[in-house]
């Protein structure tokens, strides 16, 4: 799998409950081909009180963001705001990715 999106990417949900809401990306977990988007698919862990070396986590329901698979989303064009693909291209010997939709550079 190529790396086209990253962490700290802002990308747009394409499809799901969640579809066109744009968030940046808070993990990507490869081997899974999923990502962590913030404020997407978000979850309810009900967690009982614990006690762990001295300390009390208390108990309480606490919400979380579960990740969702990379082929739903699509990243933000910096310069229109609008979902696009990603090209890889070489400058300078260096690898950059760049917007298929209007040429803008992702990377700076």
């Amino acid at each position: 799998m190529k790396k086209k999106i990253r962490k700290g990417d802002r990308v747009i949900v394409i499809s799901g409950k969640d579809k066109g809401t744009i968030g940046e990306v808070v993990r990507v977990i490869p081997d899974k081909e999923r990502v962590v988007v913030h404020g997407v698919n978000l979850r309810v862990k009900h967690q009982a009180q614990t006690q762990s070396r001295g300390k009390t986590i208390p108990a309480g329901k606490f919400e979380f963001e579960a990740p969702i698979h990379i082929s739903n989303v699509m990243l933000v064009d910096p310069k229109d705001e609008k979902p696009t693909r990603v090209r890889i291209q070489r400058k300078d010997g260096k690898a950059i990715r760049v917007s298929t939709r209007t040429g803008t550079p992702i990377d700076k």
